[in-house]
C-alpha cells in the first residue's frame, strides 16, 4: 500500500471507530477498577513510552518556558477531563456519556465569546448554541427526575465539569504559540495527567480496590494499546495527509460509534429521544463551526 491517501483515509476511518469505542471499554474497565488509577496508568504507561520512543528518534524536549504550558493543557485536557469521563461511566451508560461529550464545541464558544466579549458571534453560532442547548434538554429533561433521585446526577456533574475543563484546555492552548513538535508534547500532556491522576487515585485510597480480572485488564489494554497509542498515531499522521477541518469531523462519527456498540454489546437504552438528541446536537456542533469559519473569514478580511 504505497498510497500516502489511502493510508491516510484508513487512519481516519481508525480513528472515527477506535474512539468511538474507548467510551465501551471505559465503562467495561469502571465495573471492576476504581476511576482514577485505571485513568492514570493507562496515560502514564502512554506518555512513557511515546516520550521514549521520540527520543530515541531525535525529537527534542521542550524549552523550559514551553514545559508549562504544555503541563497545563495536559492537566486540564487529559488528567481533569478525561478523568472525570471515566469517573462519570461509573453512573452513565457509555453512549450518553459520548453524547454529552459532543456539547464541547459549544462550550469552547462560549468560553471565548465571553473572552472577546461576543465579537466572533453571528447567525450560525447563535442557532448552533440554541440547536445544541434544545438536545441537551431532550436528554435530560424527560428523565430529570430519574436524573435527579438516582446515581446519574453524579455522572452529569461529573460530565460537566469534564467538557468545561476540556474546554479551557482547549482555548488556552489555542492561545499559546508552541514551537514543541504536537507528538512531544502530547507525549508530556500524556505523562503529567497520568502521574496527577495516578497520584489522585493513591491519595483516595483506590489502591485497595485495584484488582484486574479479565474484563477490566482487557479494556485497560485495550485504552492503552488501541485508544491511546495507535488511536493518536493514526490521528496525528492523518491531519498531516488530510485537511485537519475534515480530520475533525471524527468528532460527528465517535458520539454514533458509541451509542451503537454501547447497545450492541452492553444493552444500553436506545430511546428515541436520545437518537432525536444525538442528530440535533450534532447539528448545533456543525453550525457553530461553520460560524466561527466564517468569523475568522471576517476576521481576516477586516485585517487586510
Amino acid at each position: 500500500m504505497n498510497n500516502p491517501k489511502l493510508k491516510a483515509y484508513l487512519a481516519y476511518t481508525s480513528i472515527c471507530i477506535v474512539w468511538g469505542t474507548t467510551y465501551l471499554a471505559i465503562r467495561v474497565g469502571v465495573e471492576d477498577l476504581p476511576p482514577w488509577l485505571f485513568a492514570g496508568f493507562r496515560w502514564t504507561a502512554a506518555g512513557l513510552f511515546f516520550l521514549i520512543v521520540l527520543r530515541l528518534k531525535g525529537f527534542k524536549f521542550p524549552l523550559k518556558q514551553e514545559l508549562v504550558p504544555i503541563m497545563i493543557v495536559g492537566i486540564l485536557l487529559l488528567g481533569v477531563a478525561n478523568g472525570l469521563v471515566v469517573v462519570a461511566e461509573q453512573w452513565l451508560p457509555s453512549g450518553l456519556t459520548a453524547l454529552l461529550i459532543t456539547t464541547i464545541p459549544l462550550i469552547i464558544t462560549i468560553i471565548e465569546l465571553i473572552f472577546t466579549r461576543g465579537k466572533s458571534y453571528n447567525m450560525f453560532i447563535v442557532l448552533g448554541l440554541l440547536a445544541g442547548s434544545f438536545g441537551i434538554y431532550l436528554i435530560l429533561g424527560g428523565s430529570l427526575e430519574d436524573i435527579v433521585e438516582g446515581d446519574y446526577i453524579y455522572g452529569v456533574i461529573s460530565i460537566f465539569f469534564g467538557v468545561t475543563a476540556w474546554s479551557l484546555g482547549s482555548v488556552y492552548s489555542k492561545y499559546k504559540k508552541l514551537t514543541t513538535h504536537p507528538l512531544m508534547s502530547a507525549a508530556i500532556q500524556m505523562l503529567t495527567a497520568g502521574v496527577i491522576q495516578t497520584g489522585l487515585g493513591f491519595a483516595l485510597g483506590e489502591w485497595e480496590r485495584f484488582y484486574f480480572t479479565p474484563e477490566s485488564l482487557g479494556a485497560y489494554l485495550y485504552l492503552l494499546f488501541v485508544g491511546s497509542l495507535f488511536g493518536y498515531a493514526a490521528y496525528i499522521y492523518a491531519i498531516s495527509e488530510l485537511p485537519v477541518s475534515f480530520v475533525a469531523t471524527y468528532a460527528y462519527i465517535n458520539p454514533v460509534i458509541a451509542l451503537f456498540i454501547g447497545w450492541l454489546f452492553l444493552d444500553e437504552v436506545l430511546t428515541f429521544n436520545l437518537i432525536t438528541a444525538a442528530f440535533v446536537i450534532l447539528f448545533g456542533v456543525y453550525l457553530v463551526n461553520r460560524g466561527n469559519k466564517q468569523a475568522k473569514i471576517k476576521i481576516i478580511k477586516n485585517s487586510t
